[in-house]
């Protein structure tokens, strides 16, 4: 097995290759959901099984530390003000973090994991019930242990859309088609939109891309850089505008080599994660201190505001293979 830990400490270059590679497992379209039992930050007991036959249920999986939810919870949060509550539970399952560091680290305790879930929840304005999976990743294991896929579950407790990554704009289609159908047939079940979506998204918000690297730390920052093929980014006093220019451009050639090998490769995939990969680079110089002068006016990274107590490194047992973008 490529991958011998669920919750590693450092997002690798092993890890970038195995998300380039990873086939999406879990439930597939018009199989039934594998149920679950968890408990919100709000402290409910909710499981998967008591909404089978009267409402449709949308998972959405994510972390803290992934690019990926925080490019796409803005889109989610609009689907779940319009669709959320009669016809479609909103459930966001939190997972293990998709790119540990020194402030947000592989979680050593359920606390520590439901103080992260907390944090995402008020950073990004979630609303909807945020279920916290165990420290083994037990419900993730059943849906696909991607960092950000979204299951679409009808009435019946089937699958009707699964997409490896939370795009808003093809949930919102298979949400819609679902609901139609069900109105016409007056049928519980039915796969929509195709069924799925394995297409990784090729572009998204830079600044928001960028900033659940911000939230894990610099370590953050740093291990994705070097898996990549970045060099460590540079922090001294007194860097201008023309330094950070030059850093820029030293990163666009690094990609722009990466994107010639992707291409010789002829790999879509690895295309898509080159494409996203530019997108959240490309924000970090800017949105590192940008962020923190916009939230808090001040270069104290602006996560720690609600850091409640300090958080260490964990031991991890042998689970299955692990990505993180």
């Amino acid at each position: 097995m490529l991958f011998s830990t669920y919750n590693y400490h450092h997002f690798s270059r092993e890890l970038l290759d195995g998300l380039q590679q990873a086939a999406f497992v879990g439930p597939e379209p018009g199989e039934r959901a594998p149920n679950f039992k968890g408990v919100t930050l709000d402290g409910k007991t909710l499981r998967l099984g008591d909404f089978q036959g009267k409402k449709n249920v949308l998972l959405i999986f994510g972390s803290a530390t992934c690019p990926m939810t925080a490019a796409s919870i803005g889109g989610i949060n609009r689907l779940y003000r319009q669709f959320g509550g009669e016809p479609i539970e909103f459930l966001f399952i939190y997972v293990r973090e998709a790119h540990p560091g020194e402030q947000i680290p592989a979680h050593p305790s359920a606390d520590d994991k439901v103080r992260a879930a907390m944090l995402l929840r008020a950073e990004e304005d979630i609303a909807m019930p945020m279920l916290v999976d165990d420290l083994r990743g037990t419900i993730h294991r059943k849906y696909s242990r991607l960092p950000n896929p979204v299951f679409l579950i009808d009435k019946s407790g089937s699958v009707a859309f699964r997409s490896m990554w939370a795009k808003p704009a093809g949930v919102e289609s298979a949400i819609e088609e679902l609901l139609e159908l069900q109105r016409e047939r007056d049928a519980d079940h039915a796969v929509v939109n195709g069924g799925q979506d394995l297409r990784m998204p090729l572009s998204y918000s830079a600044l928001s891309s960028f900033r659940a690297l911000e939230r894990g730390g610099d370590e953050s920052v740093s291990d994705f850089r070097q898996a990549v093929g970045l060099r460590p980014r540079r922090r001294r006093a007194g860097m201008d505008a023309a330094d950070n220019a030059e850093q820029a451009g030293e990163d666009a050639g690094a990609l722009a080599k990466t994107a010639r090998w992707s291409l010789l490769g002829n790999t879509g995939r690895i295309l898509a994660v080159g494409a996203l990969t530019a997108a959240v680079v490309s924000g970090g110089l800017y949105a590192g201190f940008e962020l923190r002068r916009r939230r808090l006016g001040t270069r104290r990274n602006p996560y720690r505001a609600y850091e409640k107590e300090p958080v260490s490194d964990t031991e991890t047992g042998t689970d299955y293979g692990a990505v993180g973008i």
